[in-house]
């Protein structure tokens, strides 16, 4: 494919912007090469600069589940724009937002809007804190819950595919109240609380591993989660940035069947904006101000636009909850088909799947934890990811993210995928 103005853009980007992008991963920094400039995008497709069309398996990171420029979502953000793009002020729409997640969603009984899947997580943890009266917290090794300080240590994401091992600017301070495990290892999780008894305030988990890959939580992890959290008083964090309305319409917690205390969110809820939001018990979200002494704003925070956005994408999935069903039905027919394709080649490689997210591991042992995801052959994800998107399919440009379907998606884009990899095998 010519991508002569992409290449151009991406020249002139690095002048003025460092490393040429807003976002370390869209840089191709891990496979090479010179990132797309995209120029626009509509249902399952992405158009570039010099006007190439892509299949996308990112999704904006998970946002667009509905499909891009969904023609409801799109309508909604038009007639609201007119009456201004921010107000500084309450408006209804906050209401009716914070409504229909509570109303979706168990165990969330208020919930705070932020601008930021980040800044969504840097607040649960200070809340956690504040409502316990305790400074650690445990999270684990390749989860990324944002670019906050305290969540930087041995986190997954960017992170993870630049292989940066440790973040300058990050003090010894902060990184010794953040204490790492494994996950899926429980064990080391109760090793942790008792070296550290009265002292943790929450564990922070992605219920469902999305940034060193698709990752699952083995069966009874999360449930020893759950019970260790409820022993030692300490609070259990979901971080459903991009589980929240994806797996489920009650996200992880619905669909796995397990109780958090706090919850944080992103992506889905913004319908494409920049959105995110945290939510819990009444008990604990009473202590956020002004409600209470713990402090969090934005001046951005419930910004109308984004309202408008997420609440139309909330209502479609509230009213179509066979959607879920639909995107799990795709992803397993694209994960199966996959396997048949990449089978053919002989080599080693693992495909994981929950639901809509999906990743594809050139290793030989499953990939249950940041170091089984990290012993794959990165080479062939290389020449994997450049192949396919030589023929046209855009996947994320790292081994570490986990890819996201969206319900635009057709039978025959996930046919011509197959075709793609089938190609890759043979080449």
């Amino acid at each position: 494919m010519e991508t002569t103005l992409s290449e151009q853009l991406f020249a002139r980007a690095r002048r003025s912007i460092p490393g040429g992008v807003n976002s370390p991963v869209r840089a191709f920094k891990s496979v090479g090469g010179t990132p797309l400039f995209i120029s626009r995008a509509k249902g399952a497709y992405l158009y570039d600069a010099d006007g190439n069309k892509y299949i996308d398996y990112i999704a904006s990171w998970g946002p667009m589940i509905l499909g891009h420029a969904y023609e409801p979502v799109i309508q909604a953000i038009r007639d609201r724009v007119a009456n201004s793009t921010s107000y500084g002020a309450p408006t209804e729409l906050e209401v009716e937002m914070a409504e229909l997640i509570i109303s979706m969603v168990p165990h969330v009984d208020l919930i705070r809007m932020v601008s930021s899947g980040t800044e969504a997580c840097m607040s649960a943890i200070r809340l956690a804190r504040g409502f316990t009266g305790k400074n650690k917290f445990i999270k684990f090794e390749g989860h990324y819950h944002g670019h906050a300080d305290a969540f930087l240590v041995k986190a997954g994401s960017g992170v993870a595919t630049l292989d940066i091992q440790t973040v300058p600017g990050i003090t010894a301070g902060v990184a010794q109240d953040t204490l790492t495990c494994p996950f899926n290892d429980p064990e080391a999780v109760t090793r942790l609380v008792k070296q550290h008894r009265g002292n943790i305030a929450a564990i922070i988990v992605e219920p469902v591993a999305g940034n060193m890959g698709c990752v699952l939580p083995e069966k009874g992890f999360l449930e020893e989660l759950r019970s260790l959290c409820d022993t030692e008083n300490m609070l259990l964090i979901f971080d459903e940035v991009m589980t929240g309305f994806r797996l489920a319409p009650g996200g992880a917690q619905e669909k796995l069947g397990i109780r958090a205390d706090l919850v944080t969110y992103g992506k889905v809820i913004g319908g494409g904006m920049p959105v995110g939001a945290f939510g819990g018990r009444r008990e604990i979200m009473e202590h956020i101000a002004p409600a209470g002494k713990v402090y969090q704003a934005g001046t951005l925070s419930g910004n109308p636009i984004a309202m408008i956005a997420g609440l139309t994408t909330l209502k479609v999935l509230k009213g179509n909850p066979k959607i879920f069903a639909e995107l799990e039905q795709k992803t397993t027919y694209l994960k199966e088909g996959l396997q048949k394709a990449l089978q053919q080649k002989g080599f080693p490689f693992v495909i994981n799947q929950y639901a809509s997210m999906i990743s594809v591991h050139f290793c030989d042992h499953p990939v249950k934890d940041f170091a089984t995801a990290s012993d794959g052959n990165t080479d062939q994800f290389k020449k994997f990811f450049h192949s396919l998107l030589d023929q046209g399919i855009y996947l994320p440009p790292s081994p570490f993210e986990s890819w996201f379907l969206n319900n635009a998606l057709s039978f025959r884009d996930l046919d011509e995928t197959i075709e793609a990899a089938e190609s890759f095998v043979d080449s």
